[in-house]
């Protein structure tokens, strides 16, 4: 397939425009890449997230103004999770670019080799489906293995790495160096996975069965609760994530039999090498070999090639047979084999020149599309999503795919009712690429685009003159907003609060009841009580669309109360009468209390501030000190900070002008939260200094008490 993003096919755009559309591209991508690198399921499809980022580079090659230095072009990864120590990485972990057709292919071969100034051999290797993994190796031990993270830093998982078959916590033979790390993926098989799910089935039985065994049996009761705690695995991918980033010692019972078992179901595959002082070898397809030696699992299936015809050739072999492979797959690796031109061709910020991942065609299915529904973000930008036939794709079954906004609906020229063409390249929610129009039967209707707010009747209507997406303009009062900012507070990108994700931010904003929500805006979310939230209950509603979720097999609405609980039998013996706080009331209000001495950067992110990411926060954070500072500051001495610039010091100044975001802030510090950094020394003043550490090397050994080694 091809993704359609040549510069010569972009429209032309004005400088605002482009803004808007990196800027909406760039949230898209962002949430991408913080489900895939933090939980078990992933928002789009391989294919969706290339097009996404290959529109923003060709964007930011056309206004090279907008690209930041936290653009998704420019970075990997995802943000810091709380879960997990974090672990520097000796070298970067880079991302790979992507080519898409055997004619793109073919022209990247041809320009490595003009760069290098010789013809190269090829390294060529499947591109394994999973989740990527460093192992860091002293002297022949295994010292770490951390997740990819944000590239620079990732998640400490060696407790659940030294247990995957095939990971050797001491290297064979001798004569190691001193350091290495060693890249690789970590994978769930076919035949595993498919083995995982029948286990997760098994499961479910077992609660059904204990629970029909207790009096007051409540079988739809029973069936629920199997199939939240052992749900089906969506694909090998998201299964192997999830798998090699649980904390066992937090399960018991069935949950911690089912963590074992995903965890004994992971294989890795080595494919690559970072820090590395001096490699006793030549080319890339020769370190496979010393690691095999090693006792490192090497991938079977790499072959080189002298010739890019002989590598076209292998990338057309692999995509006849890709299913017949142990592991799934979605492309080629092609690489440079000889390591010293790795050095000579270099890298971006985000991935090497001597390296690209050709991606094979996404695969493709029909079903029903059922309906558009339109729903509204934290952003106030209204997008139309289909809702469909639920449709087996790739090992997931899906139920809905955005549709961007009403000129999308209209070029693809799909009809509610119709029969769809969804493509998916293996991940969760696929692509309409259009109507099967041969099997119309004339029952199907168009869709029309609302004019007003689905959430709060406000009229849609573009943010500015030539914009092509509506936006609902009550930013304060639209609850769809008002929920998606206090989601995104609690995110991991901005506080990290715990317990503060999709239902806790929905049952605070648009509760069943009481009538009048605990959070009209942001502005009180430190100010929660217990008392607050006991008396709380929500539809739990689509993260995405916003719709109300219902149950499968009743079809009603699934409601939740998630911060009451009924007295235990102990409690009631001592008196105690009445619904008490939950589990997860108790722990939002400690993590809240918590979160009002994060770093101040994070609570710049928090805010919601246009443009502002976390690469900006911190160099606002680190210049100013305060958000008082910042507030103060003019635009002239807000651009003038490295790495924010015009752009965002506009955005800063739009944002305190309005009353209600400046109370935001101002009811924040009232209850608590620290937005400054202790004993900063003023404006410009750390960055004058160079800080008061310069020039020392600091080195941290043992335990520290209090204290993560970062």
């Amino acid at each position: 397939y091809t993704v359609d993003v040549a510069d010569a096919e972009l429209p032309a755009l004005t400088l605002d425009e482009a803004r808007a559309e990196a800027e909406r591209l760039t949230e898209k991508i962002l949430g991408a890449r913080e489900a895939y690198y933090g939980g078990d399921v992933g928002l789009v499809d391989d294919a969706t997230y290339d097009a996404w980022m290959h529109q923003l580079e060709a964007i930011e090659r056309a206004h090279p103004e907008l690209q930041g230095q936290d653009s998704p072009t420019q970075t990997v990864g995802a943000a810091e999770s709380s879960m997990f120590a974090p672990v520097e990485h000796a070298e970067r972990m880079l991302s790979l670019d992507n080519v898409f057709s055997p004619d793109e292919l073919r022209e990247w071969c041809t320009k490595a080799e003009a760069s290098a100034g010789r013809p190269v051999q090829w390294l060529t290797e499947l591109k394994i489906d999973g989740l990527a993994i460093s192992l860091r190796y002293e002297n022949g031990v295994l010292t770490s293995a951390a997740t990819r993270g944000d590239g620079r830093i990732g998640e400490d998982v060696t407790v659940n790495a030294v247990r995957v078959a095939g990971i050797p916590e001491r290297l064979s033979g001798d004569g190691h160096p001193a350091i290495v790390e060693v890249r690789g993926e970590v994978f769930i098989p076919v035949a595993a996975f498919e083995e995982l799910n029948a286990l997760q089935a098994r499961l479910r039985e077992r609660v059904i069965a204990d629970a029909a065994a207790r009096p007051r049996y409540d079988e739809e009761k029973a069936q629920k609760s199997a199939a939240r705690r052992f749900p089906a695995f969506a694909n090998p991918r998201n299964a192997a994530s999830g798998g090699l980033r649980q904390q066992l010692d937090k399960k018991s019972g069935l949950e911690l039999e089912a963590g074992e078992a995903r965890l004994a179901s992971l294989r890795m595959y080595v494919h690559g090498i970072g820090a590395w002082p001096d490699p006793p070898v030549a080319a890339q397809s020769e370190v496979y070999g010393l690691l095999a030696e090693w006792g490192l699992p090497v991938s079977p299936y790499p072959r080189t090639f002298d010739d890019v015809d002989g590598v076209l050739a292998f990338v057309a072999e692999y995509g006849e047979k890709r299913h017949s492979v142990a592991h799934e797959l979605d492309g080629i690796v092609v690489k440079v084999d000889e390591l010293s031109l790795h050095d000579e061709l270099g890298m971006t910020s985000r991935a090497p020149r001597w390296a690209i991942a050709y991606k094979y065609p996404p695969e493709e299915v029909q079903t029903r599309l059922l309906d558009i529904i339109v729903s509204v973000g934290r952003t106030g930008r209204a997008t139309p999503y289909a809702q469909m036939a639920p449709a087996l794709v790739a090992g997931s079954v899906v139920r809905q795919a955005t549709l961007h906004n009403q000129d999308v609906v209209k070029a693809k020229g799909v009809l509610i009712g119709d029969m769809i063409v969804l493509r998916k390249a293996g991940d969760v929610i696929p692509e309409v690429l259009g109507p099967v129009a041969e099997l119309r039967d004339g029952s199907e209707r168009a869709f029309v685009m609302p004019t007003t707010c689905p959430e709060c009747g406000s009229t849609l209507a573009p943010a500015k003159e030539g914009d092509i997406d509506l936006r609902c303009p009550n930013t304060r009062g639209c609850p769809a907003q008002v929920r998606g900012r206090v989601e995104h507070i609690g995110s991991r990108g901005a506080l990290d609060i715990e317990a503060l994700g999709e239902v806790t931010a929905a049952a605070l904003t648009q509760p069943l009841a009481p009538q009048d929500p605990a959070l009209e805006t942001e502005a009180g979310l430190f100010d929660l009580t217990l008392d607050q939230l006991v008396p709380i209950e929500v539809i739990v509603r689509d993260s995405e669309t916003g719709e109300a979720r219902r149950d499968e097999a009743t079809g009603e609405v699934i409601r939740r109360a998630p911060f009451r609980r009924n007295p235990s039998p102990a409690e009631k013996k001592d008196g105690l009468t009445g619904p008490q706080p939950s589990a997860q009331a108790v722990t939002l209000i400690e993590e809240l209390e918590k979160a009002k001495t994060k770093d101040l950067w994070r609570f710049l992110v928090a805010l919601n501030i246009r443009h502002v990411g976390p690469v900006a926060a911190r160099a606002l954070a680190q210049y100013f000190g305060s958000l008082d500072a910042i507030r103060a500051a003019t635009r002239d001495e807000l651009a003038a900070v490295d790495g924010v610039g015009g752009i965002i010091a506009d955005a800063l100044q739009d944002w305190f002008a309005l009353d209600w975001h400046v109370d935001i802030v101002e009811r924040w510090v009232a209850a608590g939260a620290r937005l400054s950094i202790p004993g900063h020394p003023g404006p410009g003043a750390a960055a004058a200094a160079g800080g008061v550490l310069e020039g020392l090397t600091v080195v941290a050994t043992g335990s520290l008490e209090g204290y993560t080694r970062e």
